[in-house]
């Protein structure tokens, strides 16, 4: 059932599946389309069928989402988890720390990896494509209902760094769409090949395949393994806001994925660079452009973030605080913005100094 048999909604459901595919490095039928990263992440962690003695190994640089999806999996599953810290100064971060803390923390219990690409905690991006890498030399020699799998939270690199998503090497990578990609929200994406999701059982009943609705229809479970489509929540939405995802990621695409990351890098860095001369600012986020993206955490001495927050929007900068217990400020130039925009950002940092 699609949008109550709906021919038209069909075909731009269809084409919403097979822009995000063209964006991603993957295909239409690889994807299933979710209302924010959230979402898709409850909708991974609660699908997979964990046993009683795994583990779901994180970290402690992860957000609310994925901590609580993880907590209310492993209630259900009996499963348990572990954090571990890849990082302990960020501004410092290195990639072979990350990935060296990495491989000795990965058990032969482990059966999930969860990382986020982007750290909206420091800003930190890690080398997802080297940790696929590491994760994949664990699995060497083990059975397939024993593979780790990797889970990416990968909503701030999505849009931001000139990377394939499907090229990562990742198992399941969720997106929300509204915040790099500029689709509206209440819109975002979960991909995996044909056969993760056949690992995964679906959570909320779908209006996207047909095969689910017939199967009810006929007093039969579905036939075949899960595919990307059951997994799509149904329910009536705001499907005009589902579709604009299909022009957000078209937009991306004609500018071209590689001219967006190093427009978005320039400005980051031109940013962090200013910070770091200010006397009296802390800058927690590495200045090399490979372990870091959009986001640029950092503290004024004598203010909590809340106050420089505050204080930026008084002089018109938009600023955000990261929703931690030890919290920073935080500055994004984005595509939308321009060099002389991130100088006055400055000069307002500079006056609160």
């Amino acid at each position: 059932m699609v949008v109550e048999h709906d021919l038209e909604a069909a075909d731009l459901t269809n084409r919403t599946r097979a822009a995000a595919a063209a964006y991603l490095g993957g295909q239409p039928n690889e994807v299933a389309l979710v209302d924010s990263t959230t979402q898709g992440l409850a909708l991974i962690y609660h699908g997979l069928r964990l046993a009683p003695g795994q583990e779901i190994l994180t970290t402690t640089h992860d957000h609310y989402a994925t901590h609580e999806a993880i907590r209310l999996a492993i209630e259900r599953s009996g499963a348990k988890t572990r954090r571990i810290a890849l990082y302990e100064a960020p501004h410092i971060a290195s990639r072979d720390e990350i990935v060296a803390r990495l491989r000795r923390a990965i058990r032969p219990e482990t059966r999930v990896v969860g990382l986020t690409w982007v750290h909206s905690s420091t800003g930190v991006t890690l080398p997802i494509r080297q940790l696929a890498d590491a994760v994949a030399d664990a699995n060497r020699g083990r059975a397939d209902r024993d593979r780790a799998l990797l889970i990416v939270d990968g909503v701030h690199g999505f849009g931001s760094k000139d990377h394939a998503a499907a090229e990562l090497g990742c198992d399941f990578f969720a997106a929300g769409t509204h915040k790099w990609i500029f689709a509206p929200r209440g819109t975002g994406i979960v991909w995996a090949r044909a056969e993760n999701w056949a690992l995964v059982r679906p959570t909320i009943p779908t209006f996207s395949a047909f095969e689910p609705y017939v199967a009810w229809m006929d007093q039969r479970a579905p036939d075949g393994p899960t595919q990307a489509s059951w997994v799509s929540p149904g329910g009536f939405k705001p499907y005009e806001h589902q579709w604009a995802m299909a022009e957000a990621f078209d937009f991306h695409r004609r500018i071209g994925r590689g001219r967006v990351a190093e427009r978005i890098a320039a400005l980051n860095s031109q940013c962090k660079e200013g910070l770091a001369r200010i006397p009296g600012v802390t800058l927690h986020t590495p200045s090399d452009p490979a372990l870091s993206a959009g986001i640029i955490c950092f503290d004024v001495a004598g203010l909590k973030p809340d106050v420089v927050v505050k204080r930026l929007l008084a002089k018109k900068v938009i600023a955000s605080q990261s929703p931690y217990k030890l919290s920073h400020a935080r500055l994004a130039p984005s595509l939308v913005n321009t060099e002389e925009e991130v100088d006055t950002a400055l000069a307002a940092v500079r006056s609160l100094s």
